[in-house]
């Protein structure tokens, strides 16, 4: 199988995640999770997951669904569809697996696939990363990236906009 025929099956339900956190863990491998909304990939995304992915042997990123982003950053957006989206962050070699949550955050699916490694941009402190406290309390770490300044989404939406 050539490796583009593998991306849809890197996009996984909650169920199918937990599973294959199971199998990965069998093998004494760790994991790291990250999330957003990825609506319109650039180069600042790109360096947070590249930096994600060094954390632990393999990603999982947690994409907001559509109605999720919706309520977080209003009725213009997404931009894209979620599955559009999470076929776009599948295609990075870096990612290992993509589920997509309806809730406003990423708690339950957290508490789900319990990773080693929690990695959030630079524009949270520890006290605001969602799933923090728990993945802490077993054990795991949470990593903050530095924001690659002058990348995001809004602004690009902005810029696009005014033509």
């Amino acid at each position: 199988m050539k490796q583009a025929d593998a991306i849809p099956f890197k996009i996984l339900s909650s169920p199918q995640v937990a599973m294959r956190a199971k199998q990965w863990r069998v093998n004494d491998k760790k994991i790291v999770f990250t999330n957003g909304v990825f609506d319109i990939l650039h180069a600042g995304h790109i360096a947070s997951l590249s930096q994600a992915a060094k954390e632990a042997d393999y990603l999982v990123v947690g994409l907001n669904a559509d109605q999720s982003v919706k309520r977080l950053k209003g009725n213009s957006r997404p931009v894209n569809p979620q599955d559009a989206r999470a076929l776009v962050i599948a295609s990075l070699l870096i990612v290992d697996a993509v589920v997509i949550f309806e809730e406003d955050t990423p708690l339950e699916l957290i508490k789900l696939i319990m990773p080693d490694v929690i990695v959030k941009g630079g524009d949270y402190t520890i006290d605001q990363i969602v799933g923090a406290k728990e993945v802490m309390a077993a054990g795991g770490r949470v990593v903050i990236n530095p924001i690659l300044n002058g990348f995001s989404t809004t602004g690009l939406i902005d810029q696009i906009r005014k033509g």
